[in-house]
């Protein structure tokens, strides 16, 4: 079966081939619909950074007008990432059933009643239940924006496209941050509800812009609806050749016949999902478990490398460098905010022109010496009588230092990297794994970071962080293939060669054509 497959993608790898070389004098630009059809879905993902952001703000206040401890503050903070597993969870096969767009409307909707709870809450418990609902929103913001954004991106752009929600949760930590700051200014028992409460306001306009959006071409397919795939595919894709070939891959990957032209077509009932674990985790082909380890291992080391502790603890760590001032500690972590959005927008731009796994490995590399930097910095002040002036500064260039390399590489990437790498037949159901993973990650980091300082110094705890991110290098230069060019229903091919590394140094332009001729020749070598 596997060999038929490899057969049948070399007579089309011959096919595209010839179609990329006649198109590669044609040098366009953006495809501008493709990109504004991924910018409303990746929007969504704002409320997850939000909810982040605000909250490393607003639990200084939340502690000291509910009277809570540390311990429930910990929970208070992480928890949303254990409540988003049950969105993340469903997701992948609600989208399968819904289609993709509705579920991103749907995931709006869960956000603004968690809001409103969390804004309206008289209590601890209270507050956990809008956390709850807004969880819910947040696992199904994480799966599907990047799924949606991989499926309508053409691949010469795939890269920065599919970087988007990534850009958008990182503009939400920074509006999270502002917001802390703009409401630190009203009484105690107001201003944390405001911080969290206003949350509600721009998940309505995302539930609304979302409407008018295509569906993904590849769910189309899946549904059978060939006339409408096709119709969304060339208006996303970058020449009527491309839309061509890409409607051809869908259908293989659907399991509907080349010669099939009809507008509407019956799908095969494996397309809509059925046997799907079972061939992820029972029954998993070496391509398939390769894939599932890649898109784990990711997710885990993205979280594990301590991101959220910056994100959800930024005051706490401030205050062990010496700034005391609820404003000031407020005013650093919107520093952080401007660095982590100014960087990915960096990413963006870099992701298709050299690729995921230079930017990746370069990011993890940054991110581990700033953690060493930071551990080192705070156990100096930690074991010193006496303000020093340098370990303080050493603190802060780390936690900025830290914000960029995350942001240029590791953070976008995850999704990236994640979302392309499925089967078809796989992705919703694989990304909501991936996601999941994140999640229970974040929260466990979340909810442990207090508790974890207080065992081993706070200085400690980054460097553990640091080791995990060194480990995670390691794992990402030997496990994970270069993407970069390659149509997302080439990946399966690509990860059933052992020898990747040597068709991946071949390809070293950085040129979208180049790199998509690289492809074949990985498909023809099969």
């Amino acid at each position: 079966m596997a060999t038929g497959k490899e057969e049948s993608s070399v007579v089309h790898g011959e096919a595209q081939k010839a179609v990329t070389e006649c198109d590669a004098p044609k040098k366009k630009g953006r495809n501008k619909f493709a990109i504004a059809c991924t910018v409303l879905a990746s929007m969504n993902s704002i409320l997850l950074g939000y909810d982040d952001g605000v909250m490393s703000g607003a639990a200084i206040y939340i502690k000291e007008d509910l009277k809570i401890n540390d311990i429930q503050v910990e929970i208070l903070v992480g928890i949303l990432s254990v409540y988003s597993l049950i969105g993340s969870a469903a997701a992948g096969r609600i989208s399968d059933w819904i289609g993709r767009r509705y579920t991103i409307v749907l995931a709006s909707v869960f956000f603004f009643i968690g809001a409103l709870l969390m804004g309206f809450a008289t209590n601890y418990a209270f507050l956990m239940v809008g956390r709850f609902v807004a969880g819910i929103g947040v696992g199904y913001a994480l799966m599907i924006a990047p799924v949606y954004t991989a499926e309508v991106s053409p691949a010469s752009s795939r890269g920065f496209l599919t970087s988007l929600p990534e850009v958008f949760i990182n503009s939400g930590v920074l509006l999270g941050y502002v917001s802390n700051y703009a409401f630190s200014k009203l009484p105690t028992n107001l201003g944390w509800r405001f911080m969290l409460g206003i949350g509600a306001v721009p998940s309505v306009f995302l539930a609304l812009v979302v409407l008018a959006m295509p569906e993904s071409p590849r769910w189309l397919v899946m549904q059978g609806q060939l006339g409408l795939a096709k119709r969304v595919l060339d208006k996303t894709s970058d020449s009527k050749e491309e839309s061509q070939l890409r409607l051809a891959d869908i259908k293989a990957a659907a399991g509907i016949p080349e010669e099939c032209t009809d507008d509407v077509v019956a799908v095969p009932k494996r397309s809509h999902g059925e046997g799907v674990w079972r061939e992820l985790f029972i029954f998993p082909t070496p391509s398939v478990r390769r894939v599932l380890i890649a898109a784990v291992g990711i997710h885990f080391f993205q979280q594990a490398s301590g991101i959220d502790a910056v994100v959800f603890y930024s005051p706490r760590i401030f205050e062990k460098v010496g700034i005391k001032n609820d404003n000031d500690k407020l005013l650093a972590t919107v520093a952080v905010g401007f660095v982590r959005t100014g960087f990915v927008l960096v990413a963006t731009y870099l992701l298709d022109r050299i690729g995921r796994r230079p930017l990746l490995l370069t990011s993890v590399a940054g991110m581990i010496f700033s953690l060493a930097a930071l551990g080192m910095g705070l156990t100096v002040i930690d074991h010193s009588d006496t303000k020093l002036i340098w370990a303080v500064a050493l603190c802060l260039c780390a936690v900025l230092s830290f914000a960029a390399f995350f942001s240029i590489g590791m953070g976008p990437i995850t999704w990236v990297y994640s979302s392309e790498i499925f089967p078809l037949r796989l992705r919703a159901q694989g990304c909501s794994i991936g996601v999941g993973v994140n999640r229970v990650t974040s929260g466990v980091l979340s909810m442990t970071f207090l508790s974890l300082y207080k065992a081993i110094t706070i200085g400690g705890a980054f460097f553990l962080f640091s080791g995990i991110a060194l480990v995670g290098w390691i794992f990402f230069y030997t496990w994970l293939p270069e993407t970069q060019g390659r149509t997302l229903e080439d990946m399966e091919i690509l990860f059933t060669h052992s020898n990747w590394k040597k068709s991946s140094t071949n390809d070293t332009s950085g040129n979208s054509n180049d790199n998509i001729n690289g492809q074949i020749q990985l498909g023809t070598n099969g």
